[in-house]
């Protein structure tokens, strides 16, 4: 195994961890192919990792206290209507959430210095195509063709390992989308009103917020919210997102920023409308939702990662923790092999029921979140809470805990 050549293509989170993952398991040549050129690290969105998630990812070495995060510890349920005193809306209740936030592009930072030198990181470099066999696997890019023991497909949901390895597999559109922003902190206005510790649910009719604080990575903190609806009918003809798309900052249309503003400004509590108004338009993106896995997380010489594996509804609250679980798993079936169809085949059977849990979960709150809600003014806490219990199933939400090793 030590003999072993590996390639990663796609070096954002998923990508540097299985990299490392790799050079720990005992590869001893790592080539990383990311397409972009260099501009990770400006990525601002936030991500929340749960408290036992964590502590499972710093004892395998994947994350550690260095990585800058807020910590959270409730979670708090407001919805419009005329029995709240205040701007915050009326409290529905309130939940235990043990949870740090993360700022995406700082912690990309983080696992890239992590990656040994001795790894081998080609950025600006597009991988046009994999080609797979039972010995081996080839990579082509612009530069030619290269071939490997092992390709790694870190490389999203448009992932082209993927399409190599389960030709036609395409991630499906759920109807509703997924509004985004993040802004510095002090643009807040009554900052005191909201609890650094506090996440914030804010739902209405078919929808929600939801709004935390992540580090800036300089010291400060951001504000970090997302929000679920569905467009109304027909507001989404156009665009394509039945193929999976997004759109970046400042590319929102008329209508969807119209419609943004009537859920903030008529759905929402003031103070929360408020927060989303407060996002600058080139601070807003569009992130459609979409969910698939694959049949099979690794398939003759290639494996599948993150979101090239597995695309969950963002309800799951897990998705880097995955990604993240997916690395310390191949390290395992690596360092434990003799044989790479003997790591692949291990790092297989792990992940591919992992996959499927949480695409089940991230549906199964969807519905229960944005596509058939519950009368919210008439929940108190007992109803919350046993509501809750019936959206989260398994008590997956936050992520699987990682098999003891």
């Amino acid at each position: 195994m030590h003999s072993g050549r590996v390639a990663v293509v796609g070096g954002s989170v998923a990508g540097c961890a299985m990299a490392l993952a790799a050079h720990r398991g005992g590869a001893d040549e790592i080539t990383v192919y990311e397409r972009a050129g260099g501009r990770l690290a400006e990525r601002g969105v936030g991500l929340a990792v749960h408290n036992s998630r964590y502590a499972e990812l710093e004892s395998a070495g994947y994350m550690d206290a260095d990585m800058p995060w807020v910590q959270l510890v409730r979670r708090r349920w407001y919805v419009r209507d005329e029995r709240a005193s205040g701007p915050l809306g009326h409290l529905i209740g309130t939940m235990p959430f043990p949870f740090r936030t993360y700022n995406w592009g700082p912690l990309w930072g983080e696992l890239r210095r992590r990656v040994p030198e001795s790894v081998e990181f080609r950025t600006a470099t597009s991988v046009t195509a994999v080609r797979t066999g039972a010995v081996g696997a080839e990579v082509d890019t612009a530069e030619g063709t290269e071939r490997f023991d092992v390709v790694v497909g870190a490389d999203g949901y448009r992932s082209v390992v993927r399409a190599a390895a389960h030709p036609g597999l395409r991630a499906a559109y759920a109807g509703y989308l997924a509004w985004r922003g993040a802004y510095p902190s002090d643009r807040l206005a009554d900052p005191h009103l909201w609890d650094e510790q506090d996440c914030v649910y804010v739902v209405f009719d078919s929808g929600h917020v939801i709004i935390y604080r992540i580090p800036d990575g300089v010291g400060g903190h951001r504000v970090n919210w997302v929000l679920y609806t569905a467009p109304p009918p027909g507001l989404d003809a156009d665009l394509g997102f039945t193929s999976p798309t997004s759109l970046p900052p400042g590319g929102l249309t008329d209508a969807l920023g119209a419609h943004l503003g009537y859920v903030a400004d008529e759905l929402l509590p003031s103070y929360w409308g408020a927060v989303v108004r407060a996002t600058r338009p080139d601070e807003l993106f569009l992130q459609p939702m979409y969910d698939f896995t694959a049949p099979r997380y690794a398939l003759d010489r290639v494996l599948l990662a993150g979101d090239a594996a597995t695309v969950a509804r963002p309800h799951t609250g897990a998705g880097a923790v995955k990604a993240l679980q997916d690395a310390t798993v191949l390290e395992s079936a690596i360092a434990t092999a003799t044989t790479w169809p003997e790591a692949l085949e291990s790092y297989d059977t792990d992940r591919t029921v992992a996959g499927r849990t949480m695409v089940d979960l991230g549906r199964r709150l969807g519905l229960a979140l944005v596509e058939r809600t519950p009368p919210w003014r008439e929940l108190d806490q007992a109803g919350l809470e046993a509501w809750w219990r019936q959206a989260d199933g398994t008590g997956a939400f936050g992520g699987r805990e990682l098999p003891s090793r």
